[in-house]
């Protein structure tokens, strides 16, 4: 990638999804939502889109968009490409008077808070016998009280790239190679201590991907101890638990034993990839659209798996594609939508932009990614840990405001001393108010 990178995007994405899911929580201003001026012809034949997009996956839009346009005689997607850190302050002011795109991209952590304020269309007549083309969870992930609001193209996910020579340094030379044989978590706390022994003060074994906006991937370990954010009606907290104190307990010794920069909380500005790719640690939990950033790494590097406890987990990364309720041209914007997410279609996006499939037809399939052999296999494993209990977690129409406890809370665990009852106490009261 050239201009503009994922992790460009990352960056921005904190601080602007936040601002947009807690708008969309409150409500819009200006004309109701809901669809009522919403058609169901094809209308003029033209098809507006909006989102934001790295340079590998503008490409792969334009190349769908043309074989869009080809098979529909008379149709035009008439596609906007704008910057991330302005999309959905765009999108927001359009909803809000009643002229936004027909169809946009949207985080599925936006769909929920966006479905509720009556913004997006429901897919469930015309899209609803999809269900069953799509991994569960990402199934989940479109959906908003049982009903589908999107598609899901694409996924990304996490798993740990590590720099081979300073492994070999510390005798590290066995690493998993399947999810059955991840680290546990007492393997991998051995692992980094081997590190620690053995690194300059200057180096560290590991850091983790939790910065600008990513306090949910904290989750990852939380579910790998067999706990819940919230309970299964998605109704209050239930982090108070056993494995809410073991998961925070474990993460609160990275920085205790100097396993992880301290500069790399989640309160940071330094990225967890930059200083990996700086050789200032041995391994990095990292998402697969990084790839293209690393092959300037100056080392010999491998990917490997998450470690496990109870259960193996990993982030939910990834966008849909979703059409506005006030469409005039909601035939065309399904039509566009189940064409998107067509075996063919996903394959090129996917294959192009070094992305994850969300359809069931496509897991285990390579589909051409240019990337390091045995390298993407890794996350899309990666990608079935993720269950559709944790998506629902993950995308309730308050997840904005969960985050933004996340992150002040595990900051202030993290390297401010407080103590973990503490903590999960101070979580849990903020979870509740966000979702009462």
């Amino acid at each position: 990638m050239t201009a503009l990178t994922r992790r460009t995007l990352l960056a921005t994405a904190g601080a602007a999804s936040v601002s947009t899911l807690l708008a969309s929580c409150a409500g819009f201003t200006g004309q109701p939502q809901g669809g009522s001026s919403g058609g169901s012809s094809g209308g003029s034949g033209t098809l507006t889109f909006t989102t934001w997009a790295s340079d590998s996956e503008k490409a792969a839009y334009e190349k769908l968009i043309k074989q869009f346009e080809a098979a529909n005689d008379g149709v035009t997607v008439r596609a906007n490409f704008v910057p991330y850190q302005q999309m959905f302050t765009n999108i927001d002011a359009q909803l809000s008077a009643g002229n936004a795109p027909d169809v946009f991209r949207a985080g599925y952590g936006q769909i929920g808070g966006y479905a509720k304020q009556g913004a997006l269309l429901d897919l469930s007549d015309s899209l609803g016998s999809e269900k069953s083309r799509f991994i569960p969870a990402f199934w989940e992930a479109i959906s908003y009280d049982g009903k589908p609001y999107g598609v899901a193209q694409q996924t990304d996910t996490s798993a740990i790239a590590y720099n081979k020579q300073l492994m070999k340094d510390a005798g590290i030379t066995s690493l998993p190679d399947s999810l059955d044989s991840a680290w546990s978590w007492a393997e991998f706390d051995d692992v980094m201590s081997r590190l620690r022994a053995k690194l300059p003060s200057s180096k560290y074994p590991f850091a983790y991907n939790w910065q600008l906006g990513g306090s949910p991937r904290w989750l990852t370990w939380l579910f790998e101890a067999g706990g819940r954010l919230l309970n299964e009606d998605l109704s209050a907290s239930a982090i108070r638990s056993d494995a809410g104190t073991k998961a925070l307990d474990y993460t609160k010794a990275f920085f205790t034993k100097d396993y992880v920069p301290a500069n790399s909380s989640v309160k940071s500005n330094a990225y967890a990839d930059t200083t990996w790719l700086a050789g200032t640690t041995a391994m990095v939990s990292a998402g697969n659209f990084l790839l293209p950033e690393f092959t300037d790494a100056k080392f010999d590097w491998g990917v490997t798996y998450l470690p496990k406890d109870q259960r193996a987990a990993d982030d939910l990364g990834g966008n849909a594609l979703v059409a506005t309720a006030d469409s005039k041209n909601t035939e065309l914007a399904t039509k566009f939508l189940k064409f998107m997410v067509s075996d063919d279609a996903m394959r090129t996006f996917c294959g192009g932009a070094l992305e994850l499939p969300t359809l069931q037809s496509l897991v285990g399939q390579d589909l051409g990614w240019d990337a390091p052999d045995g390298v993407m296999p890794v996350f899309v494993d990666q990608a079935t840990t993720i269950t559709p209990a944790d998506v629902a977690q993950l995308t309730v129409p308050a997840s904005a405001a969960i985050t933004t406890v996340l992150t002040n809370q595990l900051e202030a665990a993290f390297r401010q001393g407080q103590s973990t009852a503490q903590t999960l106490q101070n979580i849990a009261d903020g979870v509740d108010k966000a979702v009462a």
